[in-house]
């Protein structure tokens, strides 16, 4: 018994039109300087965009994967796209592209790196085993009880 392979449906290889779109309005008013002006952009040409983007990716995808293959290995690093960027003829694109990619890990270095300290800010404190009881509380301090009128009182042990 044989599978067929069968096309992935348009709508799945479709690009998300809202993200598309942000890009294509972010450049336009990047290259008008911040002018004032609304920037639309027409049905067909957002569909344009897109389609060009998802063929774009699908060429490079392909290109990277060579060079990954070439490379005698099954997983496919930053370094295999910008090898087939050279590859396809998009030389001008290499650069920007180590500039964010290095950005990015910086900034997850950064992120991390703030994670782990707030984690370790709000971390318990841990007492030596001596100055505990068997709760895990300072020897002395006990805990609250609340009474027949509802307040809360220490209980010492």
């Amino acid at each position: 018994m044989s599978k067929e392979v069968t096309a992935p449906s348009a709508a799945v290889e479709e690009l998300p039109r809202v993200v598309v779109r942000r890009l294509i309005k972010e450049k336009l008013v990047q290259l008008r300087r911040g002018g004032d002006e609304d920037v639309n952009v027409q049905k067909e040409a957002l569909l344009a965009f897109a389609e060009s983007a998802r063929i774009f990716i699908h060429y490079l995808s392909a290109t990277a994967s060579d060079v990954c293959k070439e490379s005698k290995r099954q997983t496919m690093n930053a370094e295999d796209v910008l090898k087939a960027l050279e590859e396809i003829d998009f030389p001008d694109f290499i650069e920007p592209l180590r500039h964010s990619l290095q950005g990015r890990d910086l900034a997850e270095y950064l992120v991390n790196k703030v994670y782990e300290s707030a984690n370790y800010a709000n971390a318990t404190p841990r007492l030596p085993e001596e100055e505990c009881n068997e709760k895990g509380r300072r020897k002395g301090q006990g805990s609250t009880k609340e009474t027949e009128n509802g307040r809360r009182i220490n209980i010492r042990e």
